[in-house]
């Protein structure tokens, strides 16, 4: 079976997962921070699981029993997991997820074409986001990501899907005539259009 086919019979059901790592000013100095995330394939959704400085085997135990959690947990039974061979990727982390049901796919060295929506996603967030700002301090990093995020999920439009993967209620309530309304995050450096609703006196939101 190809790499091809595979995906097509799993594809409700693949999750990509991978780390991305960026450097943040703190009054020590540049400091590398590790943020681990999980993708959705099919829909682009895009969780953030944890940012550390030390992604050791204990964190991220704990990780695994956060995203399994029965009520809340974002990994559901059936789901398969693609990652790659990083030390990070532990035994104990993989049988946590395994036991409750969710499938762990570990890729080929040197194949970040097969995990290519998780590649892609951090590609996204870094030319489009962080590369255009000095972060300082972990605060103003989750911050960042959590404004991009909403941006990325609800305002964005993505080109594989050719649509916006969770609309903005705004893009729903508007009039052909209503006036063009732009919401801008992060001082400017992401924005959104709309119309605004005929029968609301909606302003820019800055």
């Amino acid at each position: 079976m190809s790499w091809g086919e595979f995906t097509k019979i799993h594809w409700e059901a693949l999750v990509g997962t991978d780390f991305f790592t960026w450097e943040v000013l703190t009054p020590f100095g540049l400091v590398t921070y590790y943020v681990l995330f999980f993708i959705r394939q099919k829909t682009r959704e895009v969780h953030l699981a944890g940012i550390t400085t030390n992604p050791d085997g204990r964190g991220m135990m704990q990780i695994a029993k956060n995203l399994t959690m029965s009520d809340w947990g974002w990994l559901k039974e059936g789901q398969l997991v693609l990652h790659d061979r990083g030390g990070q990727f532990c035994p104990a982390f993989r049988r946590i997820l395994n036991n409750e049901g969710i499938r762990t796919l570990m890729l080929p060295f040197q194949s970040p074409n097969l995990n290519a929506y998780a590649e892609r996603w951090v590609r996204s967030v870094k030319e489009e986001c962080l590369s255009k700002m000095i972060i300082m301090g972990e605060p103003m990093l989750r911050r960042v990501l959590k404004e991009y995020l909403e941006h990325y999920h609800q305002e964005r439009h993505h080109q594989g899907l050719k649509a916006i993967p969770f609309p903005s209620p705004e893009l729903s309530r508007g009039s052909p005539a209503g006036r063009i309304i732009r919401r801008q995050r992060l001082g400017g450096l992401l924005n959104f259009y709309y119309r605004e609703g005929s029968n609301e006196a909606q302003k820019e939101v800055a």
